[in-house]
């Protein structure tokens, strides 16, 4: 995938994850995704995006 590709999937991504809060978990799981092609590129991690990540963790296990 494209470096391009992986932008908007993550714009994507956050879109979804504003019009479906119930979906936490799924919208976890495809930004953990999303974050680890970042890595596989070899490209900085976004911190808003690891603070994002953190957060829902923090979240679902408050859930839990």
């Amino acid at each position: 995938m494209s470096f391009e590709n992986l932008k908007a999937g993550i714009v994507m991504l956050m879109d979804q994850m504003s019009e479906t809060p119930e979906d936490a978990h799924q919208m976890q799981e495809l930004l953990r995704e999303k974050l680890s092609e970042l890595r596989g590129y070899g490209l900085p991690l976004p911190q808003d995006l690891v603070e994002l990540e953190q957060k829902l963790e923090a979240d679902l296990v408050a859930k839990s």
